[in-house]
């Protein structure tokens, strides 16, 4: 039987999204359980955490399970990814052994490994998160790659709160760039896109310039998603068409992939857009609209202190989420599995 792992969303079905939310909302309810007695999760970080490692560590903990964090190069042998590698460099050892011994060891692996920022045809294929799942004799966990779907999860459970609904059908959601003085990462910006697209949200992309649209993989999988939800997707680079009248405003940084390896370039683009910073006046557009980030932020650059500090920003709760919906997952996968 095919192992269980949790990937990204798009592997689950809208009902099983939905259950998985609801099960967050009981955790969040109850805090302590007993899903994860007598078992262990190993934490694989290859890049730096906060939000996530101290939500999973704690939830492994409060569901009675027990967790090892791993940060390979750092406190445990560094180690290649690559089929067929003749390792003759830093790497000790290889992900066909590391999956396979770390198997025979825990229940659930969870693993956080961002893009190596150098070519963006080798690091779009996910290889290293795919490569744990193909080696592994347990369920795999996606802490943050080229998607971050606890983070959806997350997002729209803060969503169902904020709006009072489950049925997004109809709202308005801008998923905005926004400046940083470093390009990043576009993990949380593909998993906002699939995340409001699968949920029936009428989705605006805004971004500065046709480079910053998204990866066509995720922008084919968004279209797909608004097929079967009933809602809409649109690409915008005009700041107030944007704003007017949504719901929700989503914020995110992330590099052009035009440039990706070869950021020089990038740089002036992206700061001339520095006014994609989110502040009052943009908010006023809104329909009295909820908004988010999935943190860290750097105040008055991506967004100004008092849009933060704002009583419809829910990037505190969204954050506060990781922590249930960490929780519903690892007891989903730790559970028996379907017949």
């Amino acid at each position: 039987m095919a192992i269980r792992h949790f990937l990204s969303t798009q592997d689950l079905s809208r009902d099983e999204l939905e259950r998985l939310l609801d099960a967050a909302d009981g955790y969040r309810n109850t805090k302590f359980g007993d899903a994860l007695r007598g078992k262990s999760v190993a934490l694989l970080f290859l890049n730096p955490s906060m939000r996530t490692r101290t939500s999973f560590e704690l939830g492994t903990w409060q569901l009675g399970g027990h967790a090892v964090v791993l940060q390979p190069g750092k406190d445990a042998w560094g180690i290649e990814f690559a089929p067929n590698a003749v390792m003759d460099g830093d790497a000790e050892e290889h992900i066909a052994e590391v999956a396979r011994v770390l198997s025979r060891y825990v229940d659930l692996i969870g693993l956080r490994a961002f893009p190596k920022f150098v070519d963006w045809q080798e690091d779009r294929q996910d290889k290293v998160l795919k490569s744990f799942a193909r080696h592994a004799a347990v369920p795999v966990i996606n802490m943050e790659t080229i998607l971050h779907p606890c983070q959806e999860l997350a997002h729209a459970m803060m969503l169902r709160d904020r709006l009072g609904t489950k049925d997004f059908r109809g709202r308005k959601y801008v998923l905005t760039w926004t400046y940083h003085p470093k390009p990043l990462n576009t993990a949380v910006a593909n998993s906002a896109l699939l995340i409001a697209t699968r949920l029936g949200f009428d989705v605006t992309l805004l971004c500065p310039t046709p480079e910053y649209v998204l990866d066509e993989q995720f922008m084919q999988q968004a279209r797909g998603n608004v097929a079967e939800s009933g809602g809409s997707l649109s690409i915008s680079h005009d700041i107030e068409s944007a704003y007017g009248g949504a719901d929700v405003v989503y914020a995110k940084s992330w590099g052009a992939l035009p440039y990706f390896g070869n950021w020089g370039p990038e740089k002036p683009i992206r700061d001339a857009h520095r006014h994609f910073m989110v502040d009052e006046a943009k908010m006023a557009l809104t329909n009295n609209a909820v908004f988010s980030h999935c943190l860290p932020l750097r105040r008055n650059i991506k967004a100004t202190d008092a849009v933060m500090d704002a009583d419809y920003c829910g990037a505190i709760d969204e954050a506060e989420n990781r922590l249930h919906v960490q929780k519903a997952v690892m007891a989903w996968l730790a559970g028996p599995a379907p017949a």
